[in-house]
Order: C-alpha cells, then structure tokens, then sequence
C-alpha cells in the first residue's frame, strides 16, 4: 500500500471543457428485488384528485420490491476497456455525480467525456428505486436528515455546532472547497435512508455488476460496505475499486479475496479537524490495508499530499471536482483499464 502522488491533468480539464458530448447510447432500467405477498391490510377508499370518483384499494396482493434504478450513458468513441459504475452515498441519490449544486459539471459528464461507459445508479429505497410498505418490506423508520446534518457531518462546518441559519454565523472548514453558496440546492438532494437495506441493496448492486460487468466500481461514502462486499462476492467481475471516502468496509476476514482488484482509496481535507472522521478513515485504511497483507495493489490518495486543501466529503461536488477527477482518471490509466 502506497501514497498516491499528484499527477498532471490540466490537458485533460482542458478537454473535458471544452468537448461536446457524443452518444452511441443512452438509457435506463431497474435490476434486482423480489416479490412479497402482503395479506391482513383493510380495503381503503381513496379520492386520487379533486373532484374525481372514489376508488377502492385493496393492499394485499404481490408487491415487487427492492429494486434498483440506474441510468447509462455510453460515449461514441468508447475509451474505457470496461463500464464505469457510480454508487452513491447516505441519503443520496445518484444526483450525487451530475451537475454539482452550483451549476458546473460533475464527475458523469466528466468520465462520460473521457469515453467511459457510466451507468449512475439510484440504490434500493432511494430516489427513482422506488419505495415499498414500511414496516411490514422495509423494516423500521427511515431516518430523515434536517438541514444542519450534512453541514456538520460532511466536513463543510467544523463539526457540530458549526450550522446557523444565518450563513455569517456559519463556522466553515479551512480552505473550503465545497461551494457553500449554493448549499440550499445541494440539500435538496437529500432523500430518506433506512438502517435495515443493507442486505437489499447488495443484491440489487449484485444483481447489477452480474448484468453490466466487468467494470469499475467508483463509491462513495456508506457505499464503501457495498462496494467492498460486491466486489468480494463477484472478484472476477470487477477490474478496479475507486472509493471515495469510504465510511463503510467489506469483511475483513475475506479481504484477501480482493488481492487481484487493484484499489484506490481517495480521501479529502480536514479530517483531523472533524469530531467522527479520524475513527472513520482508520476503520477505511485498517481495511484495505488487510487487502494489501492479501498480496493486493492498493493506492491512498491523501488530496493535502497532492496539494488539495479543503475537499469536503463531497468531492465530486468540490470547485476542484475535475481536477479530483483527473487524478482517478489518471490512476485508472496506469492500471491499463484506458484505450
């Protein structure tokens, strides 16, 4: 395991500036879920719009659930050997990857332009995946985030107490990246997550690298656990691991399993600063430290090491988002998975 060095991307910002986008195909699908047979709930009368006739809803009956959505864009000149994969975070979508919150291109548009097949995905319970009947599918209650949470926990307040309605009582991080201006847009992204999905949502991302890959898995954040335990259950279908920030593992004990999958890890700025996220960059080095024990090639890419100062957890979102970009470009190019 090794540190990753800054490498030179201003040709490739320039491109992707500067290039239109050119597409062999584009489209969409829901992969994975399974049905469930609900029985026991009344019969209900339900108006559906002002003035319209009264329906009667029977809601028992077979519901297909846990389902995931995705969306693919596929350049015409294809440069990427395989299809890149996009996995969200924590009460997020795959909003996450487009157009960041302030306006500029995110890191689809760009991976999109420099020829890769990417396919964006919405995970089970989150945004176009859809909702099933909680509690009786989706077990417990979604937790819900007010608007002072990602502020304090994403690295863009120093930590708790950092939020204040007024953005002049706000207390930012040092050297910010992350476009604070336009925070009121970024947190309208935000969707409801349950605690009780895990096991859903890797099937669903199971059940899509069985249908897509060999690819690339890029994840980010809670993602970490599902990109991990992925590529640990599918190793011969997955060529590379880009997580970024990761706050979640694979199982340690089979960590061995991802010794062929080469591995960059991508962390931002002020982590020292923050209150939860020297814990949680330990557990994400711990572990993939255990791939590189395994035999396995794995990169830390600390961005203050490479002259980045003040990435948010939300990298692709940072005014440098292109240039974090560059570097994870550049690394998949040095492991041959570039035309």
């Amino acid at each position: 395991m090794r540190a990753f060095p800054c490498l030179a991307f201003a040709s490739i910002l320039s491109a992707c500036a500067s290039a239109p986008y050119a597409l062999r195909d584009m489209g969409s699908f829901h992969v994975g879920g399974r049905d469930v047979e609900i029985t026991g709930k009344p019969v209900k009368e339900v108006v559906f719009t002002p003035g319209g006739v009264p329906a009667k809803i029977d809601l028992n009956g077979t519901y297909s659930v846990e389902a995931m959505y995705v969306q693919y864009f596929l350049p015409a000149n294809r440069r990427g050997a395989v299809p890149l994969l996009m996995w969200h975070g924590g009460g997020l979508t795959g909003v996450t990857y487009e157009t960041t919150p302030d306006g500029r291109e995110g890191w689809l548009n760009f991976f999109v332009k420099q020829g890769w097949d990417v396919y964006n995905s919405d995970a089970v319970e989150r945004g176009r995946a859809g909702w099933a009947m909680t509690p009786d599918i989706f077990k417990g209650e979604p937790v819900f985030l007010a608007k002072a949470n990602p502020f304090e926990r994403f690295r863009i307040g120093q930590s708790l107490g950092s939020w204040s309605p007024d953005p002049a009582q706000r207390k930012l991080m040092p050297n910010l990246q992350f476009p604070v201006e336009a925070y009121d847009n970024f947190v309208k992204q935000s969707v409801p997550r349950w605690t009780t999905t895990d096991d859903a949502i890797i099937r669903a991302y199971t059940a899509l690298v069985d249908k897509v890959c060999p690819c690339v898995i890029l994840f980010h954040s809670q993602a970490g656990q599902f990109g991990f335990k992925v590529a640990q259950a599918r190793p011969d279908k997955v060529k590379a691991l880009v997580a970024v920030e990761p706050a979640g593992i694979g199982d340690a004990k089979q960590a061995s399993v991802l010794k062929n999958i080469p591995t960059l890890v991508v962390y931002g700025d002020n982590i020292a600063l923050d209150s939860r996220w020297p814990q949680i960059r330990k557990n994400g080095v711990d572990f993939v430290g255990e791939i590189s024990k395994g035999g396995g090639k794995v990169e830390i890419l600390d961005l203050p090491d490479a002259g980045m100062r003040g990435n948010s957890h939300m990298l692709m979102m940072d005014r440098n988002n292109l240039q974090v970009a560059g570097l994870i470009q550049d690394w998949l190019a040095k492991q041959g998975l570039y035309r």
